[in-house]
Formats: C-alpha cells, sequence, structure tokens
C-alpha cells in the first residue's frame, strides 16, 4: 500500500516540520533494515529477471535426463504466467516481445507437454513468426536449440575449444572479450567440439517456425568488411574441422576443461552466473563425467540453488547480489546518520572484510603489475573481482567502526591499490578488465548478445572518482584528472551521460556529476550544469524521474518513463551533488520519496532499472527501491541541515 508521509508523522511532507517528516521516514528505513539483515552482517535481495532462465532451465533438465515433473510444471506456470496478450515474452518489465525470449519459452513449455493446441502456444507461434521466425534468432539460441538436433550444427556459428592455443598476445585470445562471455564460451566450445544431440520428447515439433530467409542484397563496404571477415572465417573453420588432428583436439579439450575446472575450484559456480554455470554442467557431460560425479554434483547444485521456488511456480535468479546489496545498504544507512560504530554497521563492515578477494583472477593477464585485492558482486567469485563492487565496498568500509580497525585499514589500502591499477589506457574504468574494449570483436559471428565486451564506462568511473574524493584525492593525482578527462568526453551532446549498468541516462547522469563534484570540480563547472539542466528536463508531473530499458534501442527517449523510487533518488541525488540544494525539483523529488515509503519503511516497484546487457539482458535489483532512496533522504537532510 502506498501511503502519504502524513500517515506516520501527522504532517504534511512540505509543513513547517519537514526536518522531523525527513527524519521519521529515515528512521523507518533504518528500521527496516535493520530487521532484514542477515546474523551474519549482510543483505541480499532477490535479483530478477526474464523468463528465459525459467525456459533455460526447462532444457537443461531435458538435456541431461533430471527432470522433476513437479518443478517442471512449476516452471511451465511460470512461463505462462509472464506471457504477454501478443502472444510474445519481453525481457523487461513493459517492453515488447522479443524473439530470442519467445522461441526459449513456447519451445520450453513443448518440452514440458503443453499441447501444441493450447492457446499459449498458438499465440507464441504466430508471434514468434511474426518477429522473424528461427533465422532470426541469435547464435545463443540456436546453440541450445542444437542440443536437441533441432538446429543444424552445421549452421551454428564456431566456437572452437582451439580458441584455447590462442596466446595471450595475439590480437584475439579468450582474455580480449569480457569476463563474463569468457566464462560462457569456453564451455560452450566444449559443447561445440563434441556436438551432443539429446532426443526431444515426441511432442516437440518446431518446423513451423522457420520461415524462409529472404537474402538480402550487399553493398560493395559490406562485401569487404570486419564482420564479412569473421563471418568468412568461421565458414572456413567449418569446412575444415573435420581435418583437425585427434590430437589437437584433445589437447584444445584438455586446456578448455582444465580452465573450467580450475575457475570452479573455489565454489560459487563458475563465474557465479546462471549462464555460464549452466553451460559448465553441459560440457562436463560432454566430457563424460558421471552425474554421481563430485565435480558433476557440485556444478549441479550450484546452479540449482539459483533457484526459487513458490508455492504453484518457480523462477530463476541470474546470480546472487550479497556483496553489492550490502555495501550500499551500509553506504546508505552510514550517510543517512546510522552511527559508523552501530551495531548494524559493525557487522556489515566485519562481514565485507571476511570478503576480500586474496587470490589474482583473470585481471591479472591484462594487469599484470596489479596488487591482490578487490571485492566480487556475489558470495564466491573469487577469480572476478570488479571495480564497481570494490569501490562502493571501500565507499561503505571508510567511516565504518569495527574491533578490528587496523585489519580494516590493511583491506582498504589493498582495495584502493587494486581499483586504481584497473584504470584503462583512456582514464576510465571497465568492471571486470583493463582495456577490454577491441570494439571491431563485436562482429564476430558469436558477438551477437551485445556483451562481448567489458570497456570504460561513465558510471563506473564515475563511482570511483566518488571513491577517490572519499578518501582525500583530488585532482592533483593523476589517476583522477584522466578520469575527468574520459568523463568529459563521454559527456552526450544533451548533457546526459549514458548509464551501462543502470538504466540509463538518468543512472549514468547522476553518477558522473557526484563523481566530479566529490574529486574536486566546482558545481559551475559547464559540464555540470549541462548535466544537472538535463535532469530538470525530465523530471516527471509527480515529482519523481523514471526511465525504460527501452531507451537503450532508441536514445531519443531518453528521460522517459514511469517515475521510480531508485531513479528519483538518483535524480535527487545528481541535483544536489550539482550545487542545487534549495531548487523546487530537489523538494518535489523528495516529496515523492517522501508520499511513497510504505508503513514497513521501504518502497515498492515492479520496473526493472538494472543493465545486465544493454538490448539483451535486463535486471530488477529488487533492493535498488530501499537503498537509493534512503541515501537521497540522508543526502538532502545533510545539506539541508535538518
Amino acid at each position: 500500500m502506498v501511503i502519504q508521509a502524513s500517515s506516520s508523522t501527522g504532517l504534511s511532507p512540505r509543513g513547517s516540520n519537514r526536518a522531523q517528516t525527513v527524519q521519521s521516514a529515515i528512521e523507518a528505513s533504518h528500521q527496516y533494515f535493520e530487521d532484514i539483515q542477515k546474523s551474519a552482517g549482510y543483505w541480499c535481495f532477490p535479483l530478477e529477471a526474464d523468463s528465459s532462465l525459467v525456459a533455460d532451465y526447462v532444457m537443461f533438465a531435458h538435456y541431461i535426463g533430471r527432470v522433476d515433473e513437479k518443478l517442471q510444471k512449476k516452471a511451465a506456470r511460470w512461463i505462462l504466467d509472464t506471457q504477454l496478450e501478443d502472444g510474445g515474452w519481453n525481457i523487461y518489465h513493459g517492453g515488447p516481445s522479443e524473439l530470442n525470449i519467445t522461441v526459449k519459452c513456447a519451445f520450453a513449455l513443448q518440452l514440458a507437454g503443453v499441447d501444441h493446441s493450447h492457446e499459449a502456444l498458438v499465440k507464441a507461434e504466430e508471434c514468434l513468426i511474426r518477429l522473424g521466425g528461427l533465422y532470426k534468432v541469435n547464435s545463443y539460441t540456436r546453440f541450445y536449440l542444437g542440443l536437441f538436433g533441432l538446429y543444424p550444427w552445421n549452421q551454428l556459428v564456431s566456437m572452437p575449444p582451439e580458441l584455447m592455443f590462442l596466446p595471450t598476445s595475439f590480437y584475439f585470445n579468450i582474455y580480449e572479450i569480457s569476463s563474463w562471455s569468457r566464462a560462457i564460451v569456453v564451455p560452450m566450445s566444449i559443447i561445440w567440439a563434441r556436438q551432443p544431440i539429446k532426443s526431444a520428447p515426441a511432442c516437440v515439433d518446431i518446423s513451423r517456425w522457420w520461415i524462409k530467409e529472404t537474402p538480402s542484397a550487399f553493398s560493395l563496404r559490406e562485401r569487404f568488411s570486419w564482420k564479412t571477415f569473421f563471418f568468412t572465417i568461421d565458414a572456413i573453420y567449418k569446412r575444415s574441422d573435420r581435418f583437425i588432428a585427434p590430437f589437437t583436439r584433445r589437447e584444445a579439450l584438455r586446456r578448455a576443461e582444465n580452465w573450467m575446472l580450475e575457475h570452479m575450484s573455489r565454489g560459487g559456480g563458475l563465474a557465479a552466473i546462471y549462464p555460464a554455470m549452466l553451460n559448465a554442467v553441459i560440457a562436463l557431460d560432454c566430457l563424460g563425467y558421471d552425474h554421481d560425479h563430485p565435480t558433476f554434483q557440485a556444478a549441479y547444485n550450484e546452479f540449482m540453488g539459483l533457484m526459487v521456488e513458490e508455492e504453484d511456480r518457480l523462477w530463476f535468479q541470474p546470480c546472487f547480489s550479497p556483496v553489492w546489496d550490502t555495501a550500499i545498504a551500509a553506504a546508505a544507512l552510514e550517510r543517512s546518520g546510522m552511527p559508523a560504530d552501530h551495531p548494524v554497521v559493525s557487522k556489515a563492515a566485519e562481514w565485507l572484510i571476511n570478503q576480500e578477494i586474496t587470490i589474482r583472477g583473470d585481471w591479472q593477464i591484462k594487469n599484470p603489475y596489479g596488487p591482490v585485492g578487490g571485492w566480487a558482486f556475489e558470495y564466491n567469485n573469487d577469480y572476478y573481482p570488479d571495480t564497481d563492487d570494490s569501490a562502493m565496498v571501500l565507499m561503505a568500509l571508510f567511516d565504518a567502526r569495527i574491533p578490528y580497525d587496523q585489519r580494516r585499514e590493511a583491506c582498504v589500502k589493498r582495495g584502493l591499490e587494486w581499483v586504481l591499477s584497473m584504470q584503462s589506457s583512456d582514464g576510465g574504468w571497465g568492471a571486470f578488465d583493463v582495456d577490454n574494449n577491441k570494439e571491431v570483436l563485436n562482429l564476430i559471428p558469436f558477438a551477437d548478445h551485445n556483451a562481448l565486451l567489458d570497456p570504460s564506462c561513465a558510471d563506473v568511473t564515475g563511482r570511483i572518482l566518488e571513491m577517490m574524493g572519499c578518501f582525500g584525492y583530488d585532482l592533483t593525482f593523476s589517476p583522477a584528472a584522466r578520469a575527468l578527462k574520459y568523463l568529459r568526453k563521454q559527456q552526450e551532446p544533451d548533457g546526459a551521460w549514458y548509464g551501462r549498468w543502470g538504466v540509463n541516462y538518468i543512472y549514468g547522469t547522476w553518477q558522473a556529476i557526484t563523481g566530479m563534484t566529490k574529486i574536486g570540480v566546482p558545481v559551475d563547472d559547464p559540464a555540470i550544469q549541462r548535466g544537472v539542466q538535463w535532469l530538470l528536463k525530465y523530471q516527471h508531473d509527480d515529482g519523481g524521474w523514471g526511465e525504460t530499458c527501452r531507451t537503450y534501442d532508441e536514445p531519443a527517449l531518453r528521460g522517459q518513463g514511469p517515475s521510480t523510487p531508485e531513479q528519483t533518488a538518483w535524480a535527487v541525488m545528481g541535483l544536489i551533488n550539482g550545487g542545487l540544494i534549495d531548487h523546487e525539483a530537489v523538494e518535489l523529488g523528495i516529496d515523492y520519496l517522501l508520499e511513497h515509503q510504505r508503513e514497513t519503511g521501504d518502497w515498492d516497484e515492479v520496473e526493472f532499472t538494472g543493465t545486465g546487457f544493454p538490448k539483451v539482458f535486463y535486471l530488477r535489483y529488487t533492493g535498488y527501491r530501499n537503498f537509493f532512496p534512503l541515501m537521497a533522504l540522508g543526502l538532502y537532510r545533510e545539506v539541508k541541515g535538518y
């Protein structure tokens, strides 16, 4: 139930006792977080995605021969419940039907035994044909259909395990693609080499989903392009694959298997993300691992641990987010007035310190001299610390008081050194690697999921500048000066910044403004004021801000979408950090947050405001609606002197 702030305080949010109204809202939020904190000191909010994960689970269960009828029925119920009126499925709340997820969901329903005459399948078939049919699906969708012989292996793009032979000095090697793509592709290369086919149930028939592809005319430029080059190489490789010496293939598979096992050895599943974990189990099956083998069982159990089973439905999380959630929650609590030595903060800080990564991961390939340190997003993902999480953790630890201050200081020092060592040559930061930015590689055939690279981005760079400011760095510090130069180059003509990991321009603009001001750029700087004016332009009549995932496909729609608590909070913090302390827009934004807080101290929403892969995969961070409003209310109270 949405309530007015007056219901808990007896005061109008804009009344004479506004300070008390804001304080009451903050206290309610503090109590909410205190009530749900885990006994170990962390928070982990459910992370929601689209229905493709449930559909892939149904496929996976049939492939490895572990179909649980009860779970399958619940999976089918989830898929049916999320179908749109036009017969398709979308990749974010309120979005249009998308071909790949529609094919996957319709295929999963068939595997689950839903009859072809069922209205849901009839409408799904009409929709996916309207969207282009099987000829138009991406390489990963084709791959999973290939496991059941429903897409010819000779028409799938090559993912040869011989990629493991390519040295790191070579222009293209597995370390030139993003960490998540690397973890997905290595097990897929094992599957591609084996090319298994498991018989689909007799009830499965997707023959009508094929639509004759209309050949397109190629311009001279297209005939002589990098894309054509890569597809030509792919065609040549597939024709010559049968001539590869058996010992060469065996060695390639051995290297891929060893890489995969090494990266699974510390628990949490391969890269601790759904698609890599799913592919790893299938790859182990292809390599001949018995299903009772401890390695197979561990990989299977870790994957199944992502399942959320409800009374009559089930769904899957793409991963867990405890480090990220705990860092933001702790920072929000501290910034909104909870004492640094409060048990809630101290327990969170202690838990975060214990999550520090102490081994060298994949990042060392391109950053060989960087020190060990940093934090990952998940419970266990030691090979993949990331700069965004690490910066947030460091800011959460900055003011925390725990019994072992000396230990905290050593941990913070290592973390700072690691984050700073991960700066790319363009002055910005990517999430997991240094200089993971060879744009030409986006044209290789299996890069059609729009996530092959992990280049520098404005939002991560802005957060790291904010972190530097917390620890006393200023623009005389060379990495900060280089980062500022990068941010200035990344600003859009209209004053906004693109948000890579949050939706979208509101997220990027807030974090860029915040980072610039925290490192010492004056608020009257033209770049900051252009960003401020952009935020002002897109405030809604209800006082809030909102922007949909559709802005990644259609940038002209930036700033448009239903108001949400966290996007409103991002905009309010951007405006305040940009110097608009007493502006009416800030007051209206705070009113929106106060009016939409629930009696339980939290906020509610349905929108997806997290970005996995732009245009392909989006997330609903269920903690965002609570972290950021609290952070904004705390900042507002601070600058107003309440």
